[in-house]
């Protein structure tokens, strides 16, 4: 291939690359932003507060792996089936994977609003952090509803070309969110006192509205739509190649949330200031890697468009070059985070222990997320494009089932080590995986058309 010829591909992949990548991290950076107004907010009204939500929060968080084993399952076959041109068939997904998402969020609704003190004591047994938090799920179980629905909306959008739609809805709801948040928190113009309860009716409402654009945005001409004939007529091969791609998944999704779920279990028996301090960490990382999730995301879409098309030395290529780009954007998240640790420490409530946690545990977030941002970019997305989507699933279960969650259980309650040192151990499981991440990657599995 000549040298002009060469470069004129890799300046179109760039350009089609980040019309995907910055609308889909921005949306992520958005939603990372509600964590971190709904903590900045709420430890101005008290520490416990804070602590109680970032802990029921944690029901949201299992329910959202749900939700992103579904989505990634119909991203692996939207994204090929769209490079095919195959709309009704992604019509058919479409409609059968929101069935299958409005079951599941309808069990988290009846589990959070009917047993919320149940829930928060796997977490906790502080009674003051139950209490709030059982205030908070109760009220925001209503918003599972809505996103089950949405967020099957959203990624259609984002794998049939229309990801700024997608981005500008998902935004939206987070701005509204946010505005809510600091009205009904502290009862803003007219809007009452709420405080933990504000928080969560925040969230109710703008899922709400998330969910009502993005379905009034699909009755345009064009536009994929929700067919109900397909919901209860569902196409038998397109049903099982979804659950053949999605169970793995869905599963990786599950141990490794899960897995993540018991570092919170963890660090909640360490006392309130570890609770606050990790939850202030994970907040801050997640909106450090928000470009790292859009280039995996984004990434996955074109690889799975070229391998729709059955251009397989195309998608090889595209693949190599998203290998490099995740290294060099987990370099610069890293320093990012390193520069921002001092103005982290001087806007957040929180008491002089906490604090001296929360500046250990962003060091060593800023430390390993060259390893995160390689990780995410092949196994959540390079990998589940070409239909490989059981590698991780076994890499998490072993990283983190096998390493991370035995050790980090023995080094809080046999060895007693200090905090901070728990927080190192149990998030090592990103720079374990990095080695066989890179072998898969390049055996070069993941390289093929799914279609039918």
């Amino acid at each position: 291939m000549k040298w002009n010829e060469l470069n004129g591909e890799k300046t179109a992949f760039y350009k089609k690359l980040f019309s995907l990548v910055l609308p889909i991290a921005f949306q992520q950076f958005m939603l990372a932003a509600v964590s971190a107004t709904d903590a900045l907010m709420l430890g101005f009204v008290n520490q416990d507060s804070l602590s109680a939500v970032s802990l029921a929060g944690q029901i949201t968080f299992v329910f959202n792996l749900f939700m992103g084993g579904l989505t990634m399952g119909t991203s692996i076959l939207a994204a090929q089936y769209y490079g095919k041109g195959d709309v009704t068939s992604i019509e058919k997904i479409f409609a059968y994977v929101t069935k299958i998402s409005f079951l599941i969020s309808s069990l988290f609704f009846l589990a959070s609003f009917f047993m919320p003190g149940i829930l928060m004591r796997i977490f906790t047994n502080e009674q003051q952090l139950i209490s709030g938090g059982s205030i908070y799920l109760r009220i925001v179980s209503l918003s599972y509803l809505f996103t089950g629905i949405s967020q099957i909306y959203l990624c259609i959008m984002k794998n049939t070309g229309d990801a700024m739609k997608s981005m500008a809805i998902g935004s939206s709801s987070v701005v509204i969110n946010i505005f809510l948040n600091a009205a009904l928190i502290f009862g803003l113009l007219f809007f009452p006192e709420m405080g933990i309860a504000g928080a969560a009716l925040a969230t109710s409402v703008s899922k709400l509205v998330e969910m009502l654009w993005a379905y009034a945005e699909s009755l345009g001409e064009n536009r994929i739509r929700l067919h109900m004939k397909y919901c209860f007529e569902a196409d038998r091969l397109l049903a099982r190649d979804y659950w053949k791609y999605t169970t793995p998944m869905l599963g990786d999704y599950l141990v490794w949330g899960c897995g993540f779920t018991m570092y919170s279990v963890i660090m909640g028996h360490l006392g309130s200031d570890a609770v606050a301090a990790n939850s202030i960490a994970n907040i801050v990382k997640n909106l450090i890697v928000s470009f790292c999730t859009g280039l995996a995301n984004g990434g996955g879409i074109i690889v799975g468009y070229e391998l729709g098309l059955g251009n397989l030395p195309q998608a090889k290529a595209f693949g190599r070059l998203l290998w490099k780009m995740a290294v060099i954007s987990g370099a610069a998240s890293g320093l990012f985070l390193l520069t921002i640790t001092p103005l982290i420490l001087n806007v957040t409530s929180l008491s002089p222990q906490a604090a001296g946690y929360l500046k250990w545990m962003l060091i060593f977030c800023a430390c390993y997320m060259v390893a995160k941002a390689v990780n995410m970019t092949t196994i959540a997305g390079i990998f589940p494009a070409g239909g490989d989507s059981q590698f991780g699933l076994i890499c998490d279960a072993v990283t983190m089932w096998i390493f991370a969650v035995p050790a980090g259980f023995l080094a809080a309650f046999y060895w007693n080590l200090p905090v901070v040192i728990v927080f190192l151990i149990i998030n090592l499981d990103e720079v374990v995986k990095l080695p066989a991440a890179v072998i898969h990657y390049r055996k070069y599995g993941w390289l093929k058309n799914i279609t039918r």
